[in-house]
């Protein structure tokens, strides 16, 4: 216990969130060098990852760590990579939305491996299947392919990336990893054509010259040297002990081939990376005018008149025309340095995009998606050029976009919670993203008008423009701008910013040209001549035949990244913030002077005022609960009620101040992290209570089972006894009750019983659930049966309502009448009867004024034939107490008392036709009613029940006759058809054709 207890201030604060000096940076890093010390190289800020850079392999990477981290919950094991990971899945999984994971710092403090380690996280965790595995692999494999074309060694980083990357990894609603998208962002091409004194070219070249086989390189026109080979050798250090090309190579053909690019375009772009390297030994020697002309010993193949062309001609437009204008030795050499560049950039984006084809889902449902963003960190080099600049720009954007969301995430969580809010004080950095990126102001504005202004723009030109336009700026200087101070500190081709990560002096030189990025229209044309599939995708007919200028690179990278951002601003964000523990790549030094330098950079002292905002600790009331429950006797060991009431108890009990907390709607906010380290504290204490306990009833229970062992002789011995009494009683189980088989059949009914009690008929018409009792209780099933009928009828009689009830008469009625009689009978059967069928409203005012003294009862429309000839009359039928009325809309065409009504008829087939007959007692009284009804069976029940005819409705096959006048008789003929027609017969009667039904 007191090992557990002291343990804290060994290794430092899991959460700075929780560290009482949070305003203290020297607090800061002293709590991150105890963790460093200890090998503990992540650190939290609520949600958000700190990671330093051990440059060591630790053993926490295992499937075993995986393992111990899949659906825990994220504070309740040791910070690690995987336990964000693992939240970020499962908040995706059951909040349905779409999350990003921000993985920065500098160049060299490892983004590139989170990146690495959230995806071998994915692979392992999410579910598996042969598909999913191809996709997890295809993803997987991504990344050795762009490490190799889009990642070389730096002066701080044996594999910095030189390009950003975001890649989308999609899920489907059952968490399975189903595809994927990455976005590619600003690749360094000039480092094809130049390198620092320390640094190489991109991998590839170096994995291909010394890795590759005999036969590859023959077909290449390659010496397996990297000394032969201009572009490689200007950094001076083709060779790193840190790197092996060879084996590098290996994984790059395997990652290809599994990634599903066929042998054919391996060897085109193989054959792309090989014509960058010979263009690189591509030499000029200038002939008496000055102008290049080509050294063509050093083509290697190349055809001589195409490649003199495009090298040292260009087209120019002069009077409407396009003439060839011969280059000076510099400008073949930039044309060729140009075309490099452009070969090696755009066959970079068409991989990139062939591997998106290999991740894609064609599968049109919603997908969620996690995002991962490692993009290129802050970068202060000895010289810093154009490269530098977009890269410092890209790292400005993604800071304000850390602060705005860390800001709003957490002021939502306050104010969801209904907690106040209390302002915190951050440096704000849009001052800096406007001074690069603002409209006609801005520095990538300035650099693209010197760009496209006619004259002689250069660098220089560039840098006076900056000077008129930013001359009071506070975070820009130049040598001209500046004090006698700090222009020693400036050369005079030189500008300084001061980002938010602090001052960084940027040289002019080659910022017109970089951001330029133009290739002659005839070196253009040459490349579409090429037989290799993949320049012709890269260099399209079509490109070019527009007269307006293309994007600048500084303006297509803003582009790209405000793209980036609206990507961003619509998911949850998560952050992963990385840190160099040193610049010498040292294991197990800690160099306080640079960490402190990216903590203030990177913003963590900020994100940790906004995290703390009053609040050191908030936990969801189910979570601090099930952790803390066994503090309290009301909550332990289970706490049956509300969660929150059940925090409150427990905060209560362990004397809490009213100043110490807050309940939030969904949520506990405990303000000191000393309140928390005392809570944690006493749960350490009871947790060896809790142990003692437990260790006392595990000996009880080894006692006990000690006990049962001595017993067990014993029990067996009666247990055979009791098994050789039954086997005797089922013997003799059909001879009279005796002592053998009494305690046989009192298990027989017992189990009877029981059976019986779990299997009971559910309804009343239920004959066939009953158990088949045993001989022995025969007698009592069938009084069982009985009560339990009873009991069914009795609850079933009780539940109906007088509306239902009244349904039921009626229904009985009309079974009475029509059942097994007339064919439409059974469909009938489940169509309720209604009320009536015509509202009063829908009766005329004057038909109402008539009879309303008899009350009407009931309402339907009808067609009624007329007596000779037939015709069809669309009238009303209404039944009072007292008669029989048809209407036609104001008038009252004939009144049939029941006294007068001797009954009614219909035929046996599936018609909708009813006679009613009338007695004819005055010699003016008109004939008998034939009415066609749509609800038959519903108006002759109502009509047989109030004027009491129900044996006076009769069922007749073949023909009805019926009495048009006294003493004159007219005939209704019935019959079956594929459709139901009525019309006159040739004989006088009205002939009814009724739909045959299937069965009665």
């Amino acid at each position: 216990c007191l090992i557990a207890l002291i343990a804290r201030d060994r290794v430092g604060i899991q959460d700075f969130v929780l560290l009482d000096a949070h305003n203290s940076e020297t607090a800061f890093l002293d709590n991150l060098k105890k963790r460093f010390t200890e090998d503990l190289i992540y650190t939290y800020i609520g949600t958000l990852l700190i990671s330093v850079n051990p440059y060591k392999e630790l053993d926490i990477y295992t499937k075993k760590q995986m393992d111990l981290y899949m659906g825990v919950n994220f504070f309740e094991l040791p910070p690690h990579i995987y336990a964000l990971a693992d939240n970020v899945y499962h908040t995706m999984l059951s909040e349905a939305n779409n999350h990003f994971i921000l993985i920065s710092g500098e160049s060299g403090a490892g983004k590139t491996e989170a990146s690495k380690k959230i995806l071998q996280y994915y692979a392992v965790s999410c579910p598996s299947s042969t598909l999913l595995d191809t996709v997890r692999d295809r993803m997987l494999m991504s990344n050795p392919v762009l490490e190799a074309f889009g990642n070389a060694k730096t002066m701080k980083n044996d594999n910095s990336s030189r390009f950003g990357k975001y890649m989308d990894i999609q899920f489907d609603c059952q968490g399975d990893a189903v595809g994927g998208h990455i976005l590619s962002y600003l690749l360094e091409k000039s480092r094809v054509v130049h390198q620092n004194h320390g640094e190489r070219n991109f991998h590839i070249f170096y994995q291909l010259v010394e890795g590759g086989e005999e036969d590859l390189l023959r077909h290449l026109g390659l010496e397996k040297d990297t000394k032969h080979y201009s572009y490689l050798v200007q950094g001076e250090c083709s060779n790193v002990s840190s790197i092996n090309d060879k084996n590098d190579w290996k994984t790059v053909k395997n990652a290809l081939s599994v990634i599903d690019f066929d042998a054919s375009d391996i060897e085109h772009l193989f054959g792309i990376i090989a014509s960058v390297l010979h263009m690189g030994n591509v030499h000029f020697d200038g002939d008496t005018k000055g102008y290049a002309i080509l050294n063509s010993n050093a083509l290697l193949g190349i055809h001589v008149q195409v490649l003199h062309e495009a090298l040292t001609f260009r087209k120019i437009e002069a009077k409407s025309e396009e003439v060839l204008s011969p280059f000076t030795v510099d400008h073949a050499i930039y044309a060729r340095d140009a075309l490099a560049k452009a070969i090696y950039g755009r066959a970079f984006t068409w991989l990139v995009n062939r591997i998106n084809e290999s991740l894609e889902n064609k599968d049109s449902e919603r997908k969620t998606v996690i995002g991962l963003l490692d993009i290129y960190g802050f970068e202060v080099f000895f010289v810093n050029s154009f490269e530098q600049f977009c890269i410092n720009y890209c790292n400005e954007k993604l800071q304000q976009l850390f602060i705005q969301l860390t800001l709003k995430s957490e002021q939502e969580e306050y104010e969801a919670e209904g907690i106040g809010w209390e302002p915190v004080q951050f440096f704000n950095n849009k001052i800096i993203c406007d001074l690069v990126e603002e409209k006609h102001r801005g520095i990538i504005s300035v650099l693209d008008e010197e760009c496209m202004r006619p004259g002689d723009a250069t660098d220089l030109t560039f840098l006076e423009k900056l000077e008129e336009k930013m001359g009071n700026h506070p975070h820009f200087v130049t040598h001209k701008l500046a004090d006698k101070k700090t222009r020693k500190s400036l050369e005079r081709g030189d500008f300084r910013l001061l980002h938010y990560a602090g001052e960084v002096t940027y040289c002019v030189v080659g910022f017109i040209d970089k951001n330029n990025d133009l290739l002659y229209k005839n070196i253009k044309d040459v490349m579409r001549l090429s037989k290799n599939p993949i320049i012709q995708e890269c260099f399209p007919a079509t490109e070019g035949d527009s007269r307006r200028r293309p994007e600048t690179v500084a303006t297509q990278f803003k582009n790209s990244l405000l793209r980036l951002m609206e990507i961003l601003t619509v998911k949850e964000a998560w952050y992963v913030r990385c840190l160099k523990s040193n610049d010498n790549k040292q294991s197990g030094k800690f160099d306080e002077v640079l960490v402190r330098h990216q903590v203030k950079y990177l913003g963590l002292m900020e994100h940790l005022r906004v995290r703390r905002a009053g609040f050191a600790y908030r936990r969801r009331y189910e979570v601090f609960l099930q952790r803390y429950k066994a503090l309290c006797p009301a909550t332990w060991p289970h706490w049956r009620g509300v969660p929150a009431e059940g925090v409150e108890k427990l905060v209560q009990h362990l004397g809490y101040q009213p100043d110490e907390y807050k309940m939030g709607r969904t949520k506990i906010f405990i303000r000191y992290a000393r309140t928390l380290f005392a809570t944690e504290d006493a749960f350490e204490i009871c947790k060896h209570e809790l142990a003692t306990k437990i260790q006392a009833k595990y000996k009880g229970y080894r006692a006990k089972g000690e006990f049962r062992k001595q017993k067990e002789p014993t029990i067996l011995s009666q247990s055979k006894a009791r098994h050789n009494r039954f086997i005797k009683g089922y013997t003799t189980r059909c001879e009279a009750k005796s002592t053998d088989n009494s305690e046989y059949l009192a298990f027989v009914r017992q189990s009877y019983l029981n059976r019986l009690k779990d299997n009971l008929p559910k309804t009343v018409l239920d004959k066939t659930t009953w158990l088949t009792p045993p001989p022995v209780m025969t007698e009592t099933s069938e009084i069982l049966r009985q009560l339990n009928t009873r009991m069914m009828v009795r609850k079933y009689v009780r539940g109906i309502t007088p509306q239902k009830k009244a349904q039921l008469q009626q229904k009985v009625v009309t079974s009475a009448i029509f059942k097994g009689k007339k064919d439409s009978y059974p469909s009938s059967i489940a169509v309720p009867f209604v009320d009536t069928r015509i509202n009063e409203q829908d009766i005329n005012t004057r038909v109402l004024q008539t009879i309303h003294h008899e009350r009407i009862k009931y309402s339907v429309p009808v067609v009624k034939y007329d007596r000779n000839g037939f015709k069809p009359r669309p009238r009303q039928l209404i039944l009072s107490q007292a008669a029989v009325y048809l209407v036609e809309e104001a008038k009252i065409k004939q009144r049939v008392d029941y006294v007068s009504l001797k009954g009614a008829s219909v035929s046996n087939l599936g018609d909708s036709v009813m006679i009613l007959h009338v007695a004819l007692n005055d010699p003016k009284q008109k004939g008998d009613l034939v009415l066609q009804c749509d609800h038959l069976f519903e108006a002759l029940t109502k009509l047989a029940m109030i004027a009491n005819k129900q044996n006076n409705i009769k069922v007749v096959q073949g023909s009805i006759k019926f009495e048009i006048q006294a003493c004159k008789e007219g005939g209704v003929d019935f019959s079956t058809g594929q459709e139901p027609m009525i019309y006159k017969g040739k004989n006088g009667h009205l002939m009814v054709v009724a739909p045959r039904v299937k069965s009665r």
